[in-house]
């Protein structure tokens, strides 16, 4: 039963990356929590929120030229885009179009006009695309067209201002050759030497007056509006549906991420390998959780249980471990808690064992809180001996009761009772020779011991009953905690045969529970917590131990 436990490899990934996944599936509140934050933001967003609209208008920005239609001239020359982009975006171009929209009665100042604009360059075109947006379409579309204008009208206007910068300088460098040209022309005639000067004079004046003429006929359009802004139909931004799915994603983001932190902080069993690896035992199965179950101990004898099939497998398991079939002595125990899943798995593997044709023994060694008989039900036949005694008897005196399960069997139950001095009790002499009754063939002994943490008493009891299956509930044992009772355990000399987990009791089953206790106490059964195991008979401890065969027709041993 005790298999090497083989380390993780490095192939193990997908498996590791899928047990992690279903690890941060454990938080299901954590997510859900997540997702609905996420959904309430969306939704504050686009209930809350001002609706605007946007228009767009699209500027060709060409340069000026004198023949656009030459071959070979650029449209781009002397054009940078980006600066051309923050020039859309300034100050001076907000200025203009402010006055321009004063005299549509639109009173805005600079700064809130700019707000509103955004300008964009689609990639490798000279084209600028204003995109304002406003609180109505009609405002949005004007003050998008006002803007528009007014960068087309600083652009000419500054193409303007150069050509008659231009024209004013080459007009200042043609005066003073005027005036000397003059000058040699009231000269004497006839000279070679003011011929020739005021030949030089000429060319200079005419390169002159031909560039001003050049400035003169160039074609200063700054540009083309070849989409003109119009008003948008409907507001612009994510709708309510988008801001909603946007919203759900990035709140499952986070409740991922919150389940992730939990998970690295939470001390608790994240996965059957780690259990495995924590207690250094195999996992011998997991029950399933049934509805039907609630109020009820016993499983097995039901038919169509998936649960009692999982018990049967786990005692076939136990059966053939060459561990467990050398003494036939098992010990069941939980790590903390009240011991009811336990009590469970103790009273269901025993019966277990009775229909594999096995002499079963259920000890019952919770001499604190003990309820097995209680729990068990209408199933508990208790049987005085003819030759017991009325008096005070010490457990397990007068404890022995006989279990009927339908359909499969019986065991027998020594029940357990309230005693004041624990430890020598479970050290008695007499619980020795009941737990020695597993030398004989075909014997089982299960013990049902408190849990291992609460209380020495499992501990006390290794050293006659080796074999330990520990039962937890895997949402609620911690990392330490196995790994405690695995050292407790080796310490005193026993060995874990491996780990059986149960789902843990829902609201439903607790209430059950609770109500059948309260039947029980009515009836004059106690239930667990309640200070009694069955009927309390006097007599001799030596005698209980002579524990025969059951006789199903005779109803006694």
């Amino acid at each position: 039963m005790n298999q090497p436990i083989r380390a993780l490899e490095d192939q193990d990934e997908p498996a590791l990356l899928r047990d992690q996944f279903r690890q941060l599936l454990r938080y299901r509140a954590l997510l859900a929590c997540g997702v609905a934050v996420g959904l309430l933001g969306g939704g504050w967003l686009a209930l809350s929120g001002e609706e605007s609209y946007t228009s767009t208008g699209e500027v060709v920005v060409r340069s000026a030229a004198s023949d656009p239609f030459a071959a070979g001239a650029s449209a781009d020359k002397g054009i940078n885009i980006g600066s051309e982009r923050q020039t859309a975006v300034s100050d001076t171009v907000g200025t203009l179009a402010v006055t321009t929209l004063a005299r549509q009665g639109d009173q805005v100042e600079v700064g809130p006009l700019l707000s509103g604009l955004q300008v964009t360059n689609p990639p490798n075109t000279l084209v600028l695309r204003f995109a304002y947006t406003g609180r109505t379409p009609a405002l949005a579309r004007e003050r998008a067209q006002a803007l528009a204008d007014a960068y087309l009208e600083i652009r000419r206007q500054r193409t303007e201002n150069s050509i008659a910068n231009m024209v004013e300088g080459y007009r200042a460098q043609l005066s003073p050759l005027t005036a000397q040209r003059d000058q040699l022309t009231e000269q004497a005639a006839g000279s070679d030497d003011v011929a020739g000067a005021r030949a030089n004079l000429v060319v200079a004046i005419s390169e002159l007056s031909r560039k001003i003429s050049e400035l003169r006929a160039l074609d200063t359009t700054p540009g083309y509006l070849t989409k003109k802004p119009v008003a948008p139909s409907g507001p612009t931004g994510a709708g309510l549906p988008l801001l909603l799915g946007l919203g759900g994603a990035v709140g499952l983001a986070l409740g991922l991420l919150l389940s992730w932190v939990r998970l690295v902080f939470d001390p608790a069993v994240r996965s059957n390998r780690e259990l495995v690896r924590s207690l250094g035992a195999p996992l011998l199965g997991t029950l399933p959780r049934e509805r039907a179950s609630a109020g009820t101990l016993l499983a097995i004898g039901r038919s169509g249980s998936r649960l009692a099939e999982e018990y049967r497998a786990v005692a076939f398991r136990l059966a053939y471990d060459p561990s467990f079939a050398q003494r036939r002595r098992l010990l069941v125990t939980a790590p903390r808690g009240d011991g009811t899943g336990a009590a469970a798995a103790a009273a269901n593997l025993a019966a277990a064992f009775a229909e594999m044709g096995r002499d079963v023994i259920l000890v019952e060694a919770d001499l604190r809180t003990p309820a097995l008989a209680g729990d068990l039900g209408p199933a508990v036949q208790g049987s005085r001996p003819g030759w017991a005694n009325r008096g005070e008897r010490a457990w397990p005196s007068e404890s022995r009761m006989n279990v009927d399960v339908p359909g499969s069997g019986a065991f027998t139950l020594i029940a357990g009772r309230r005693t004041d001095n624990v430890p020598r009790a479970l050290t008695s002499a007499p619980v020795g020779v009941i737990v020695a009754a597993s030398d004989r063939a075909d014997t089982v002994v299960i013990v049902l011991a408190p849990p291992v943490l609460s209380y020495a008493d499992a501990v006390a009891l290794i050293d006659r009953v080796e074999g330990v299956v520990v039962v937890c509930d895997p949402r609620e044992v911690h990392r330490s905690d196995l790994e405690r009772i695995r050292e407790i355990i080796g310490a005193a000399g026993g060995t874990v045969l491996g780990a059986l987990l149960h789902p843990g009791r829902s609201r439903h089953e607790h209430r059950a529970l609770k109500k059948a206790a309260k039947r029980r106490t009515r009836g004059g059964r106690p239930g667990r917590g309640s200070g009694g195991g069955g009927p309390e008979y006097a007599g001799d401890p030596g005698e209980t131990l002579g524990l025969r065969p059951f006789d199903s027709a005779a109803g006694h041993r």
